[in-house]
């Protein structure tokens, strides 16, 4: 055998190439660091809480901590599958979705009138939070099949928007309405990039105003949210409590704040400290500059993921990376704005930061998708 032949049989022989890139780092740095800094402020903000009710000033902090380092698998694992699984994977995806959704109605636990959770081989989680995924992926798969087609309102409106409208009836049937928001801001960023036709945006944010007004005086549960939001000092001792305390950490914070563990509302004072409202806490406790600190690293941490959205080897990966950072923009918005009362209460947790498994390692998994994307990136090869 000649030595061309060798060479050419040794190259036979070689495992294929691996046409990935590397993971983006700066990405991946933004998000261990709102992990670090979200466990450690968790941990400040539950403590008192944690010895009172359990015993124990860790509790909330070890179980916290724990799902986190099981998220950082999970983000790991995510980042090594490329998107044309997600892709195949899309309508199974929302099929389970709706299941679980299904799910709740049926055997889910009611907390004040509203259905949202359900417990399964001992596990409580909410479905909404895999549906939120379950639309994402679904608009992605849908976008990438009808391409120029989008302009075609039969294909944006109807196929498309008719995806995430059942999807909203579940949700809204569970009286979940910061779901239903979350869910309908994401559908309109993944819609206006996704090609359709700008007039029907004005079209659905008429009729989604026209829907939430009606929800809610249909409904009701949310009646003494917006009077609370509205004016908090009417009821100080009930529906305004809430915001009130919230308010009275973040004005104590000041601009550098009173130290770190050293806030005083955490002290039974302030409900849903560690949860919901955990960034009054920060505001406390780090002060404004503190406050802001964080605040800027979320903003690094979306707009980094549009970038790499935008930058991604095809139509479906980056409708995924718009709808997965869009997710992520949203639910920080909606926290701080309710935490500092721009918005009425909605019962949205801030990524990272606030206690619960569910959202904890769906929020490291989606980030895990955003990796992937950039794995494959038309930057990097």
């Amino acid at each position: 055998m000649s030595t061309e032949e060798l060479k050419q049989e040794a190259q036979k022989r070689k495992p294929p190439v691996d046409d990935r890139g590397m993971i983006d780092v700066p990405f991946l740095t933004l998000v261990l660091l709102l992990i670090g800094i979200g466990l450690l402020m968790m941990f400040s903000a539950s403590y008192v809480r944690a010895e009172y009710e359990q015993g124990d000033a860790t509790y909330f902090f070890l179980r916290q901590g724990g799902v986190a380092l099981f998220g950082i698998l999970v983000m790991y694992a995510a980042s090594r599958i490329s998107c044309d699984i997600w892709k195949k994977c899309a309508k199974l995806v929302y099929a389970v979705s709706i299941v679980l959704l299904l799910l709740v109605l049926i055997i889910g636990e009611e907390v004040n009138g509203a259905k949202r959770w359900v417990t399964i081989a001992g596990q409580q989680f909410q479905p909404s939070e895999v549906a939120k995924f379950g639309v994402i992926t679904m608009m992605a798969m849908l976008m990438d099949k009808y391409g120029e087609k989008m302009q075609d309102w039969r294909y944006s409106i109807l196929r498309v928007g008719g995806s995430v409208f059942l999807i909203i009836v579940l949700v809204a049937l569970e009286k979940h309405l910061s779901a239903i928001m979350i869910i309908g801001l994401v559908a309109v960023a993944m819609l206006f990039v996704g090609g359709i036709q700008k007039r029907w945006i004005f079209v659905g944010a008429g009729a989604a105003a026209i829907f939430l007004v009606l929800y809610i005086s249909i409904m009701g549960y949310a009646g003494n949210r917006i009077t609370a939001w509205l004016n908090p000092d009417s009821d100080p001792q009930n529906t305004g409590y809430q915001i009130l305390q919230s308010q009275y950490a973040i004005g104590s914070g000041g601009l550098f704040g009173l130290g770190f563990g050293m806030g005083r509302q955490k002290h039974l004072y302030l409900p849903e400290e560690h949860n919901d409202y955990i960034f009054a806490v920060v505001c406390e406790e780090l002060g404004l500059v503190g406050a802001l600190g964080i605040m800027l690293l979320f903003m690094l941490l979306i707009l980094r993921g549009y970038w790499i959205a935008l930058h991604a080897k095809d139509r479906f990966s980056t409708m995924m990376g718009v709808g997965l950072s869009t997710l992520l923009a949203v639910q920080v918005f909606l926290n701080i704005g309710v935490v500092s009362n721009l918005l009425p209460s909605t019962g949205v947790g801030l990524p990272f930061f606030s206690y619960g498994g569910t959202n904890l390692l769906m929020a490291l998994g989606e980030m895990g998708i955003i990796l992937s994307i950039s794995r494959w990136s038309s930057s990097t090869r």
